[in-house]
Formats: C-alpha cells, structure tokens, sequence
C-alpha cells in the first residue's frame, strides 16, 4: 500500500492551503502532491478535476512564481490530480512565508532554521558568513600555533604549509569572505568567541540523577583548542577510573574510551547551531554521560542512517574542514563507526542517539562490569568486610584486608585523589549527606589508615595511601 513519504502526498480535496505543501516540496527535494486520494494513498476522486487542471497552475504563477506539471489521471472511474513539482534552486515563498517538506511533514522555517535554509541556498552556510569588526590581529596567536602544531605533527600539511604568515594560514584554510573573516575563523581562533556568539561554550555538570546537580564547569575559548580542555576535565575530575593490576602494571579502566568521548565532543563541536545561543551540555551520571548540542539531522535523515554508512554533513563545514586539517578527527564520515568501534574494543554500550525537537543528544551508558567495581555496596562500612586495596604509592599489590568501602566513601576518596584540598563542607554537597556522617567517614578512612590529612585544616591537603577496588 503506498504511504506518505518525503517526496509523495495525499490530499482528498483540493484547497488553497496545499500550495503551503508544494512550497514545501520546491525548497526539498521536490515531491509529487495527489490530490483525490485518502491517508492510505486509495483513489477516492475529485469531482471538479478539469477545473482544478486550470486553476492549480496558474495559483502556483501567482503566489510563487513557479510551474509545476499538473495532470489529470484516472483510475477505473475516479479522475484524480497529480501535482509533480521540481526542487527549485532558489527560495520559494509562499505569501512570505516558508515552508520546507522534511520527512512526510511540511514545516514552516523560521528563526535561525529559515536564516540557514536561505544562506545555503545561496550556496553558503552560517559559518561562511563574513563578520565585520575582527581582523587577523585579533585572533588567537596561541590557537593559530597550536593548529599549527597539530596539522604538521599529524601530517595533514607539511612544515613549510604552516611557515607562513597568519593572514595567509587563515586564507588558506578559507575563513575569509571578501575583506573580512568570517564567523568560522572567529569561532575557531579568536580567545573568546562568547563576544560575537552567545553560548559558544562547554557546560560540563555532575550529577546524582536526572536534575539533581552536584557540581558543575564550564569550559571556555577557541574551539580549536577546545576539546582538549574538555577531556582533560573530564577524566581529571568527572570520572573515576577503575585500578587494576596486571602484574606489577597499573591499568586504569575509566566507564567510557577517551578516543569515543573526543569524537563525540567533535561532533558536537561541528555539528552545533551556534545560532541558538545555547552551549554544548555534557552531563555526568552515576552510571551514565550525555552529550547534547543545539543542532538536528540533516532534512531525512535518520539515526539508523546516523549509525550505519553516511556522507559527511557537517552542520559547520568552515569549522569542520579546519578540525579535519588539524588532524583531531581521522575522516569526517566516518567518526560515528570510529566511536562504535572504540566502544565495542572497550566492552561498553552501544551510545545512543536522539534527537528531540532541535536538540541533539548522544549517551554513553556505564557497563555492569565497571559499576560493579566502580560502586561498593551502600550501607557497608570500612571496618565489617574484607577488600582488597591497590597501594598507589608505589604501584604494588597489596594484601591489606582492612574492609570494604561503602558509596559515600568511595565518594570522598576519589575527591580526595583529584582534589587534595577538598574540604568537608565542599565534600557534604559533592556526596550528598550531612556534615556529621561526612566526618564520621572520614574519620572510618584515616582509621583504616587509607588517608592522611598533611597540613592545617584550612590550608592542608589530603594524602590518599591507596586506591579501594573490589577484590
């Protein structure tokens, strides 16, 4: 039976309204409209087709200054109207306003949606726009040499590409429009591209669950640099590894790859609609992390499509093609089947993605086996049960059986571990219990000989002695 598609719909009647849909089709991929025919696409007929023969085309000359081939077919008795419409390069308006067919559903664009739609008609994209008030003096020298740094330590240009004057390195990677740069050149290069667009920025927050916040960064400049100050965040302070031993060997095993989570920073960083003024939102769980940006899938497109084989669409291309020329990604195409790869190597879920309303989401979900070892029980304390604990001092095995942690210890050890000046009050918001049981645990932990506290209580640090696994 035949269905709705991105280029076929199905109307029973014929009304003015339907030049909204092929508008619609014009500023796609074209489509075909039939009208006499009901949701499933069965001819019912249309009484007054020869007179719509006649009207059809000429409403279309008149609002939007289209031609369409309008037929009239017939099926046993019932004539029916097909209304075969081309995609047109340019822009087609309906009565000032436009419409665009994405998937079986015809939209009407507005906003940045509409500004996109237009400049890429005009064979540009939002990141091509020239920007007046920035000239090469105002970008970041430090961002420029390290793009320089990366491209040639990753043979993407060679020594004597980059030994060139600034002006002519960002001619080069075709940031400039005329005689200004262009919104590209200021996202990836300037020291704060917040001063041009709001929310050009990363938001990174730890979280107990859904909305409960424990304590959050952000992370700020060139977006060129910006992806290593966010996994570096991210595995310095946001997640904890698991430490085991192989041998004498340490090996920590942290709940998602850092080759998976940088492609996945990319990607957010690439594909953002700056536009919306809205930051790149990474959001840390107990047992799971979401990345979510401003953005949507290309018009059709699927998250099958997404996970399977694809062309390269990036939402930024001027920023895309200077990533890629820096060496951070491989190929653009292929960076999902490189994060599904990483994930796979890893023992850890299939990612996933969503997209809801203009916002795109991807989350990496913690395996059993790590939250196994990662979380001790809840309620156990140090001294009632037998662990083993790794000795971190220097990197042996120990047979101490001193007890096993419980979750808020555990907690507290590994702030202790990131940050060594972490105080008790800061520690009572980052667990999640009052004041007295965060002493009472600390206490349970110096007594079990696990942590040491060097200096004054206002300005001393935490030593931790070893690291808790579960044996």
């Amino acid at each position: 039976m035949p269905h709705e598609t991105q280029t076929h719909e199905f109307k029973s009647s014929w009304r003015d309204d339907w030049l909204k849909w092929i508008c619609g089709f014009a500023n796609a991929q074209g489509g075909v409209l039939e009208v006499g025919k009901n949701d499933d696409g069965e001819v019912i007929g249309v009484s007054n087709a020869r007179r719509l023969l006649e009207d059809i085309p000429s409403k279309l000359i008149a609002t939007m200054a289209i031609v369409a081939e309008v037929d009239l077919k017939w099926d046993g008795p019932h004539a029916y109207i097909a209304i075969k419409v081309q995609p047109y390069p340019n822009p087609i308006s309906y009565h000032g306003k436009y419409y665009i067919r994405i998937g079986a559903s015809n939209h009407e664009l507005t906003g940045s949606a509409l500004q996109e739609f237009l400049l890429r008609k005009q064979g540009r994209t939002w990141d091509g726009v020239p920007l007046p008030g920035i000239q090469v003096d105002d970008l970041s020298r430090a961002a420029l040499n390290d793009f320089r740094r990366m491209a040639v330590a990753r043979k993407r240009l060679t020594q004597a590409d980059v030994d060139v004057t600034d002006a002519s390195l960002v001619d080069s990677l075709h940031l400039t429009g005329g005689e200004y740069l262009t919104r590209a050149a200021a996202l990836l290069f300037y020291e704060d591209p917040e001063r041009w667009f709001t929310g050009c920025y990363v938001k990174v927050g730890s979280f107990r669950s859904g909305a409960d916040l424990v304590y959050q960064d952000e992370v700020h400049g060139p977006l060129m640099t910006l992806t290593d100050k966010v996994i570096d965040l991210l595995y310095t302070k946001y997640l904890a590894a698991v430490i085991t031993y192989e041998g004498i060997y340490r090996r920590e095993t942290f709940p998602v790859p850092d080759d998976a989570a940088r492609e996945a920073i990319l990607n957010a960083l690439v594909h953002t609609d700056y536009s919306a003024g809205v930051p790149i939102q990474i959001k840390v769980l107990p047992d799971r992390i979401i990345i979510s940006n401003a953005g949507r899938l290309p018009d059709d497109w699927t998250v099958d499509r997404l996970v399977g084989e694809h062309p390269s669409v990036p939402h930024n291309p001027d920023v895309a093609r200077a990533i890629f020329r820096s060496g951070q990604v491989e190929a653009w195409g292929r960076g999902i089947t490189q994060m599904l790869q990483a994930c796979a190597e890893a023992n850890v879920p299939t990612p996933e993605f969503t997209v809801a309303g203009t916002t795109f989401s991807l989350t990496f979900r913690f395996s059993e086996a790590y939250l196994k070892r990662r979380y001790a029980d809840e309620g156990t304390s140090v001294t009632d049960a037998s662990v083993v604990v790794t000795d971190v001092t220097n990197d042996a095995r120990s047979d101490v059986t001193t007890g096993r942690v419980s979750n808020a210890q555990r907690l507290i050890l590994d702030q202790m571990v990131t940050h060594p000046t972490v105080t008790a009050a800061e520690l009572v918001d980052i667990v999640g219990i009052t004041h007295r049981r965060v002493q009472a645990n600390i206490k349970a932990l110096k007594d079990a000989g696990l942590v040491t506290r060097v200096g004054a209580t206002k300005n001393g640090r935490w030593v931790v002695h070893a690291e808790v696994t579960r044996g």
